[in-house]
């Protein structure tokens, strides 16, 4: 979420000012692959996910003991519709018309992410999830990699120049009027999931005929997030003898054979963030055991937590920060603090300057929430 909300924009000024190449390779690292391949930046988002099922396996032993099965299921629904309602209004809700909601988007995807894992954990053993894990990472790939789909690629200069070359403009007609079909396509535009958004998600796509967050990509996305799920319970239970140590250990191991893995199948299955393959769960599933790893041997078994209270801040509202970088701008703001002649007064690090303001702006808003004690859940 730092990164997010503002850590990135002082990289990103930073690289900008001085021209090191250290720091444009960390910069590259803050921004999202164009397609295939993996940086540091395609791990924010499905850790957010995997973060949703560790919480699950948090929360939902308590729930039911404290409301019972039904009651507990309820919640669920309760927090998964409001999140998804959320989401909705984040991407601009019905401000353009009801044929332009933005029906999958970032929070859309957590909460169906987080309502399904929920309710999978609620009604079922753990010992039952993984299998259903697995058979959601290997029947997804089996769908990419066998179902037919028509030969055209949807992408606007694909379409622009098969229009040209048609003499037909709709792209509708375009598209069902193209007979071939082929299998086996990881590419942009070209794959079963973009090809079943164009065909079945209504409203506005972000990739104006397919969207990132779409429909089938939700499938291994629950797996990220079931993932999760199974590191919380590692976590929270085990036999009285475990140590946080040997806790800190399962996570590491696991997190690189994930890792392992994940790579092993990208040479055929490639690991593309914008439809969520099987090999980028692995990767990123692996990735952000690792890290929860390191982050629980740190904080909980050494007890070294001061370096991190500014994190803590904004963890314990991620929500409400997430919103408020989008509704309030910390960037926007910080030029209006800055900008202009302050801005100018530093020369080439006028941008540091901004971005230092922005971020904290962002630092102030999230201790201003902690310290009060003021924390937005739904």
């Amino acid at each position: 979420m730092f990164w997010i909300a503002g850590g990135s924009l002082v990289v990103g000024a930073l690289d900008k000012g001085l021209g090191n190449p250290v720091v444009s390779l960390i910069r590259q690292q803050l921004t999202h692959v164009p397609w295939d391949g993996f940086r540091f930046y395609d791990l924010i988002f499905p850790l957010f996910v995997f973060l949703v099922g560790v919480s699950i396996a948090l929360a939902i032993p308590r729930s039911l003991e404290r409301r019972g099965r039904a009651a507990t299921v309820r919640h669920i629904l309760t927090r998964g519709v409001l999140l998804f309602a959320i989401g909705l209004v984040y991407s601009g809700g019905i401000s353009d018309g009801w044929e332009e909601i933005r029906w999958l988007g970032v929070l859309n995807r957590i909460a169906i992410c987080y309502t399904i894992t929920a309710l999978l954990f609620t009604v079922l053993p753990i010992r039952a999830l993984v299998p259903l894990a697995v058979a959601g990472l290997v029947g997804y790939w089996a769908i990419l990699a066998f179902v037919p789909i028509r030969d055209i690629t949807l992408e606007k200069g694909a379409i622009t120049r098969l229009a040209a070359k048609r003499g037909e403009t709709n792209v509708v007609r375009l598209y069902e009027t193209t007979t071939n079909h082929v299998r086996g396509r990881f590419l942009p535009g070209q794959n079963v999931a973009h090809h079943f958004d164009f065909e079945h998600l209504p409203g506005r796509r972000y990739d104006t005929y397919w969207d990132p967050e779409g429909i089938l990509s939700t499938l291994p996305a629950v797996v990220s997030c079931l993932i999760g799920l199974f590191a919380g319970v590692w976590l929270v239970g085990g036999s009285a003898s475990s140590t946080g140590g040997s806790r800190t250990f399962g996570l590491l191991l696991s997190g690189f054979v994930l890792v392992v893995l994940g790579m092993a199948w990208s040479m055929h299955f490639p690991i593309i963030k914008k439809i969520w393959t099987s090999s980028f769960v692995l990767v990123t599933g692996g990735y952000s055991l690792m890290l929860l790893g390191l982050f629980h041997q740190t904080i909980d078994v050494w007890g070294w937590r001061r370096w991190c209270e500014p994190f803590i801040w904004i963890g314990s509202n991620a929500l409400t920060i997430y919103l408020a970088a989008r509704f309030l701008g910390f960037g926007n703001l910080g030029q209006r603090i800055a900008g202009g002649p302050v801005r100018a007064l530093f020369g080439p690090f006028g941008d540091v300057v901004v971005a230092l303001v922005s971020v904290t702006l962002l630092l102030a808003f999230a201790r201003f929430l902690y310290r009060r004690k003021v924390f937005i859940r739904l």
